[in-house]
């Protein structure tokens, strides 16, 4: 029996029973005065009595003239009509009235036989509930190595089934996919020429890139089912388990052929085996074991493809990788600004945008951005228009919307000081000017002292295109333009606050990175220095292997701090070579707060010519 049927019968017994039970219950709105038998006897001969209606048990309800009850009690075993002779009533008196006899038949089965049995069904309906209750705990535990995924798909309509049309960008690594869903649709096309199909692919790519979605497209296009679970849900804290739920999941899949199946995450149990500190026969090996097992029983004819994603395919480990296993590794890049503006056309349906609102516009604005970054973007926009009750999203609500991503929400509450006031105005001016004066570094968008998140005010820089590749003369730009906050307090107030802590952070993580990782240093030469072991605990990397000696430690301290040392040196000539540009911009900001791209260039002059790097 199901459990709607089992629901339903359930709620309507109980639904019985409370008829029963207020069944027997008197209308409380019926109202019966109980007299005795003598004023019974005395309202007769004064013919005050209407209708008489006799019940069991010698119970009389009298009805009077007067539209009011009464209830009397007289002896079970005698008549009425003998008790009224018997009291010298005449008889005459007792036909006028209107006497009539209650059925107490079906009453009396209530009485004698549910009312007895009520409090049975009730211990029995206990008893039988914690019976179930006791009987879903055995099963869930004799069930820990099923998976208790299932189709995704199958439920969903055919119009609402994710295709490669609602996946914007990504073009390369939709073609290599399409050879999969041709695969799956028509595989004798591929196995007449000795052709086989692919066991697995492994999507690689940043977080938010769209690899489950790219997974869902491929199986939306080739029509087959679509099952999905999370490398996570293999591993329990029972031996086993993961293995066994791994069995499951291939013999679901077979059954289901021809299908997908996609493990998100898969660096959960896919790590490199033997790397951990719990041992190399710990649960999530067998787990990844199973995995490679699995993959390797099948016929590769048999339609059941493997799609895994992650984001650290450095982990993993080799046997996974190899061909036979995943045979096609699909790398999903961020989006460039031309797959931008396609995801922001995706993610803006069923959004109404003004007609001055140029999505390029805002693809421009969010280099480096995710289609999950994007889609937030446009999401924030949607309720930040409806916070400012207004019906069409405008250019506004979208800018703002980049901020409050990339930095946070305005703290409008944040009120400082006019003395900090004016330091964060001098330390966003100091940066702004510094970006606009260098030839390599990125141009200004925006600038404001208004706090956002964490930091009390902020420089907006933006890249004119997407860039992949970066060199040396602008790193060294990017570093002064990092120190121009630094620069300009000291310079201004003859010291320095907390704010500019992130600058520096920023400026050391880069010269460092230019000296042990790129080998952008004369002094060092181009080599790479100190290598990363892939040794977890807690979810962090705890060493760090020197490949180097103490020596070659102090030369590159020295060498990263003679690159801040320089640019340090950079940014204060620039600084006071165009002062009065610096107090202009500290003026324009100290009276409204913020300066967008064209007014500032208004200020500063004509943007630079960048030289070729």
């Amino acid at each position: 029996m199901k459990g709607p049927v089992k629901n339903f019968l359930v709620i309507f017994s109980i639904f019985v029973l409370i008829l029963f039970v207020f069944s027997m219950v008197e209308n409380p709105l019926e109202k019966k005065e109980k007299v005795s038998f003598q004023k019974f006897l005395e309202q007769m001969d004064k013919e005050e009595i209407s209708s008489i209606e006799i019940e069991t048990g010698g119970k009389l309800v009298v009805g009077l003239k007067n539209n009011t009850k009464e209830e009397v009690f007289k002896e079970s075993v005698v008549s009425l009509s003998e008790l009224v002779v018997s009291y010298g009533i005449d008889i005459e008196k007792l036909r006028k009235i209107e006497i009539s006899v209650k059925d107490s038949s079906n009453r009396g089965i209530l009485y004698n036989v549910i009312i007895p049995l009520l409090p049975v069904f009730i211990i029995g309906g206990f008893i039988y509930f914690m019976m179930r209750q006791v009987q879903g705990v055995n099963n869930r535990a004799m069930s820990f190595g099923q998976t208790s995924n299932e189709d995704s798909d199958k439920k969903k309509d055919k119009k609402e089934r994710v295709t490669f049309v609602d996946v914007a960008g990504a073009k390369e690594a939709k073609e290599e996919l399409q050879e999969i869903v041709e695969f799956l649709k028509d595989p004798k096309k591929f196995s007449e020429i000795g052709a086989k199909l692919p066991k697995g692919a492994l999507l690689l790519g940043a977080p938010g890139t769209g690899k489950t979605l790219i997974a869902r497209a491929v199986a939306g296009e080739a029509q087959v089912p679509f099952f999905h679970i999370s490398g996570s849900e293999f591993v329990e804290m029972f031996v086993g388990v993961g293995a066994a739920r791994v069995r499951s999941l291939f013999a679901k899949a077979k059954k289901a052929a021809p299908c997908i199946v996609f493990i998100d995450e898969i660096d959960a149990v896919g790590r490199q085996r033997g790397s951990g500190l719990g041992g190399s026969h710990d649960e999530r090996e067998q787990t990844l074991n199973q995995i490679l097992v699995e993959m390797d029983g099948f016929d590769p004819n048999i339609g059941v493809i493997i799609i895994a994603a992650t984001n650290r395919p450095d982990v993993l480990d080799p046997a996974l990788l190899r061909p036979g296993r995943f045979d096609r590794r699909v790398v999903v890049d961020l989006p460039d600004i031309k797959d931008r503006e396609e995801i922001l056309r995706i993610h803006a349906r069923g959004k109404p945008l003004q007609e001055d609102v140029v999505l390029k516009e805002v693809a421009q604005r969010t280099p480096g951005f995710s289609g999950a970054d994007l889609a937030n973007i446009m999401n924030e926009a949607a309720i930040l228009t409806v916070r400012r009750e207004k019906k069409i999203i405008g250019k506004n609500e979208l800018f703002e919307s980049i901020e409050k991503v990339l930095l946070g929400p305005e703290r409008k509450s944040y009120l400082m000081s006019v003395h900090e006031r004016k330091v964060t105005a001098y330390h966003e001016a100091g940066h702004a000017l510094l970006a606009h004066l260098l030839p390599y570094a990125d141009p200004v968008h925006k600038i404001t002292i208004i706090s956002r998140g964490r930091a009390g005010g902020y420089t907006l820089k933006l890249p004119l295109e997407d860039k992949h590749l970066h060199t040396k003369a602008e790193f060294l730009d990017d570093i002064a333009v990092s120190l121009g906050g630094f620069v300009v307090e000291e310079e201004i107030f003859k010291n320095t606050s907390t704010g500019p802590s992130n600058d520096l952070k920023q400026a050391t993580h880069l010269a460092t990175q230019m000296v042990t990782q790129f080998g952008m240093s004369d002094e060092m030469g181009p080599r790479i220095y100190g290598t990363h072991d892939e040794l977890i605990f807690l979810g962090r990397e705890i060493h760090e292997q020197r490949n180097y000696s103490e020596e070659t430690a102090r030369r590159i301290d020295r060498e990263v701090s003679l690159i801040l040392d320089n640019a340090k040196k950079q940014a204060q000539k620039i600084i006071l070579e165009n002062r009065e540009r610096l107090e202009a911009i500290v003026a324009v900001l100290l009276e409204k707060e913020t300066i967008e791209k064209d007014e500032f260039v208004n200020i500063v002059g004509v943007p630079k010519s960048v030289p070729s790097a």
